[in-house]
């Protein structure tokens, strides 16, 4: 199974691809969608959709996790982040792929064992997890691929599955 999981932001949205067979996990890719300061939000978002659109007809990922809603105090950032969340779900949409969140507690908990980890805990964990050298991978890829591993998690432990969208 190929899981995709994605840490939205409209300037670095992170993705991470795991591919699991036979209980063994091993990492596809990851990394982030850049988008520029001087890039306009539109233009950030028809990168964001083009990028996760590209990501899915390369690899072919059976199921999709994102990073849930969270409040922010700064309501300007919390539409922005909205609305680079819904870029990258209207690609998906495209697909017919199933869709699950996952608060950002929930990844860290099922990665780490604590749901306030640091992102420096997080990508120790997952350097682990996958064997990978972690040096060379942002914090957003980081952040996305343990979305992807928290799906895997509550599948291979039948934990109950969040809010399917």
């Amino acid at each position: 199974m190929k899981i995709l999981g994605i840490d939205t932001s409209l300037r670095s949205t992170g993705y991470g691809l795991i591919n699991i067979h036979e209980k063994v996990i091993k990492p596809l890719d990851c990394g982030i969608i850049k988008n520029k300061q001087s890039l306009s939000q539109l233009q950030c978002l028809h990168r964001i959709a083009a990028g996760i659109t590209q990501l899915i007809e390369l690899f072919k990922p059976e199921e999709v996790c994102i990073e849930g809603v969270f409040f922010h105090r700064n309501a300007q950032t919390a539409m922005i982040l909205g609305m680079a969340r819904g870029a990258a779900l209207s690609a998906v949409a495209k697909f017919d792929l199933p869709v699950y969140e996952y608060s950002p507690k929930t990844a860290k908990l099922a990665v780490t064992g604590t749901g306030n980890a640091s992102k420096e805990q997080v990508s120790y964990m997952m350097s682990q997890i996958l064997k990978v050298d972690n040096s060379e991978i942002n914090d957003d890829a980081t952040d996305a691929l343990a979305l992807a591993y928290c799906h895997y998690h509550h599948l291979k432990n039948k934990i109950k599955f969040p809010k399917k969208l």
